[in-house]
């Protein structure tokens, strides 16, 4: 387990009893079982473990089935942190170039609307191609990359086609965002955008990037993509039992940077001086699945 508060003991009060790690995949459709998409999830007691998805013909979870899962936990009285390896937001330049309003929720349903990527047989690459939807109209461009993803060495949301790629995750993951908001009615805190300070007793759903912390725990024969979501599942639990969550949750950022991170969003875990340009981790961050 990471230990990133030695010393802290039992003093210390967890915020959540509960950590979900989501390796996400944007290949196929939402219908799709994918292997690349894999769930892990955690107590205060207990590793991650990997959660199966519903009985069905299928052998793996498909995006909607992993939308809904979530909708169920979180509407239920665990106090749950769930992690998801895509991103949840686009870089400002994005919202100044289609002159967006910098307000998430109604960027997140603007975006579905171009990119209906939560229809049932839709590919992103149908969206991308023009075969539905309307991409070009909310098209990004690669050399744009949110403050939190230079922070750390991610790749741009807009970067297709390449290996580590999170664009194809993010454009087939942001509508179930939506989804998973509108559907738990205000009961879920989604950070940061609902405010960097999750209340007490609520449960919430944050940006992860395994790749990360990912070197620091062997792999136990797990597949890259089952480690990615255990490795986010175990940084939360292991960070909120040494009582040192809640400074990852308050990142040391200048006011004007807060105020971008508001928009754009900002991934768990990355600080001030993390990883930067040429010494950004070599791991992959989400494998895109074709």
């Amino acid at each position: 387990m990471f230990d990133p508060c030695p010393g802290c003991g039992d003093a210390v009060v967890p915020q959540f009893n509960r950590y979900v790690g989501i390796d996400y995949s944007g290949a196929q459709t939402p219908t799709s079982s994918l292997k690349g998409l894999r769930v892990y999830a955690a107590d205060q007691r207990s590793a991650p473990v990997e959660i199966l998805p519903p009985p069905s013909p299928r052998k793996y979870w498909t995006r909607r089935e992993v939308a809904e899962w979530l909708v169920e936990r979180l509407c239920g009285d665990d106090v749950t942190l769930v992690g998801i390896d895509h991103g949840f937001s686009f870089p400002l330049p994005y919202f100044e170039a289609h002159r967006l309003a910098a307000d998430w929720p109604a960027f997140l349903d603007d975006f579905q609307r171009h990119w209906p990527t939560d229809g049932d047989a839709t590919y992103v690459d149908f969206v991308r191609d023009g075969i539905c939807g309307h991409g070009a109209a909310r098209a990004g461009d690669s050399r744009w990359r949110r403050l939190t993803e230079l922070r750390c060495g991610a790749k741009s949301v807009f970067h297709f086609d390449v290996q580590g790629q999170v664009a194809k995750s993010t454009h087939a993951g942001l509508p179930w965002l939506r989804f998973i908001r509108r559907e738990t009615a205000g009961r879920v805190h989604f950070w940061p955008f609902d405010g960097w300070t999750v209340p007490a007793g609520r449960s919430a759903v944050v940006e992860a990037y395994p790749s990360m912390w990912s070197r620091s725990l062997s792999a136990d024969g797990r597949s890259p993509d089952q480690h990615a979501a255990y490795v986010a599942a175990e940084w939360m639990r292991g960070t909120d039992l040494g009582g040192s969550l809640a400074q990852f949750l308050d990142p040391p950022l200048t006011a004007a940077e807060r105020a971008t991170a508001e928009v754009e969003g900002w991934i768990l875990g990355v600080m001030e001086g993390a990883y930067r340009g040429s010494s950004s981790p070599s791991s992959r961050r989400s494998q895109e699945k074709s």
